[in-house]
């Protein structure tokens, strides 16, 4: 029975239950991840991926790409980060400000987020600026008679300590004076960030709208399930930043299962129950329904194996892409449940010494289908133009050359990779895989270690 029709003849306050198959190919589909790419090379279709997600999470790290930029590349097909920075800088269609950490969302949405605004004028960022007074109206004079300032413009002053550590007290200013809503990010060149008064950036309708507190932090709370699709109730702190106390969400929470935002959903074998979003049923319903047709009749059932990820059903050969996912992408907002439903573990390792590193310092996971089959850690050399591969590993029970489509789906995603970066060769690692790009040589330019 299709998970809609079922939703209609139980009482809802009963979750339905989904198998691990259905739950991945549906977070797959809702991704806009199967297959990845699929969206044609436009501005409206970073918009569309957003206006899925809710929101990107924002990082500059670009060893391997920007998060934000990875996370649409796996999506959009020949993406180039100028789309989005047209519609940051240029059309104003997206902004950035503080939801789960720095997002990118659309701009329409503004009034529901004028709430991390205040939080930073009533927290440090507001004490800053009041610390500094005189710096801060020093700047704020300059930015509003000759536009558009980034700290280099400004003399030097020195270091005090912030968020990130000691800095010049210019560029604590500037970004207090944005995390407070006074200034907003007019264009980025590089990492220097040009920041030009709120009122000139937006408008006026918009920054006058007014909407109750209790209805913005609810909207926030949506905002983190409409990112990662299935989220439960927990799961760590980093995922609720910004949406209030535990009760607070507990309550929250409850308003949008009511109201039909939400939907509670139990997955088998993982650990609590799970939120849909409302919109989103038909997604499930279809996924649910490929699964079925894919094991046979009675579909695949509670048996069906994660424990492999080349074990279980297999879509249409066709939708089979590969792609590299960012380690920020919100499909990858919960860490936790990656186990339990896909038999694989990841965790971000920029920030663990690198005697400790299990993985590597930017490495990104790889989906085939709808499973996690591995990870690569790939490098961008601009200079040089070409995409360094410095490790790359499988999951247990995978064997590249040996999944149906993956070769193909492989190479695939690796000539977008080099699209992305700029660069005219892949340099492959230099130990492992080498029959695969062997097989993967014939369709993607490939060099050796040593630059043969």
């Amino acid at each position: 029975m299709a998970y809609a029709d079922a939703r209609s003849r139980h009482n809802l306050s009963m979750p339905q239950q989904i198998s691990r198959d259905t739950a991945r190919r549906f977070l797959a589909i809702r991704h806009l991840l199967m297959p990845p790419r699929s969206l044609p090379c436009s501005p409206e279709s970073v918009l569309a991926v957003v206006d899925r997600l809710g929101s990107l999470q924002f990082d500059p790290l670009d060893v391997a790409g920007r998060n934000h930029d990875l996370a649409l590349h796996a999506r959009i097909s020949g993406y180039n980060r100028g789309l989005t920075d047209e519609l940051l800088y240029g059309r104003r269609l997206l902004f950035e400000t503080y939801n789960k950490a720095l997002n990118l969302l659309p701009t329409r949405e503004l009034p529901y987020y004028r709430i991390s605004w205040q939080n930073g004028a009533d927290g440090r960022a507001g004490r800053l600026v009041e610390e500094q007074a005189a710096l801060a109206e020093k700047v704020l004079a300059a930015i509003t008679a000759e536009g558009p300032k980034c700290s280099s413009d400004f003399e030097r002053e020195a270091a005090i300590d912030w968020w990130w550590g000691p800095t010049s007290a210019t560029r604590a200013v500037l970004d207090a004076l944005s995390v407070s809503g006074r200034l907003n990010l007019a264009r980025r060149e590089g990492n220097r960030r040009y920041y030009d008064l709120t009122e000139r950036l937006f408008p006026a309708d918009l920054l006058e709208t007014r909407i109750p507190e209790r209805e913005q932090l609810r909207h926030k709370l949506l905002s983190r399930f409409r990112g990662h699709g299935l989220l439960g109730a927990g799961g760590s702190s980093e995922l609720w930043y910004g949406t209030g106390t535990t009760a607070l969400r507990t309550e929250l929470r409850r308003e949008l299962v009511e109201r039909g935002e939400l939907v509670e959903v139990s997955v088998e074998g993982v650990k609590g129950n799970r939120f849909v979003v409302g919109d989103e049923l038909p997604m499930l319903a279809q996924a649910e329904r490929e699964v079925a047709s894919e094991a046979g009749a009675g579909g695949s059932g509670p048996d069906a194996s994660v424990a492999s990820p080349s074990s279980g059903p297999l879509p249409d050969p066709g939708r089979l892409g590969c792609c590299f996912l960012a380690p920020l992408d919100p499909l990858m907002w919960d860490r936790g449940a990656l186990e339990p439903l896909y038999d694989f573990t990841y965790r971000w390792e920029v920030y663990t010494p690198a005697a400790k590193r299990r993985w590597g310092y930017y490495v990104l996971p790889i989906l085939f289908g709808d499973r996690f089959v591995g990870r690569i850690e790939p490098r961008i050399d601009r200079k040089a133009k070409v995409v360094r591969i410095l490790g790359l590993t499988w999951e247990p029970g995978f064997d590249p050359l040996a999944a149906p489509g993956f070769v193909p789906a492989f190479a695939a995603a690796l000539n977008a990779y080099l699209s992305f970066g700029g660069a005219e060769a892949l340099v492959r690692p230099s130990a492992g895989n080498r029959a695969l790009f062997k097989e993967v040589a014939a369709a993607v330019p490939c060099r050796r270690p040593d630059g043969a």
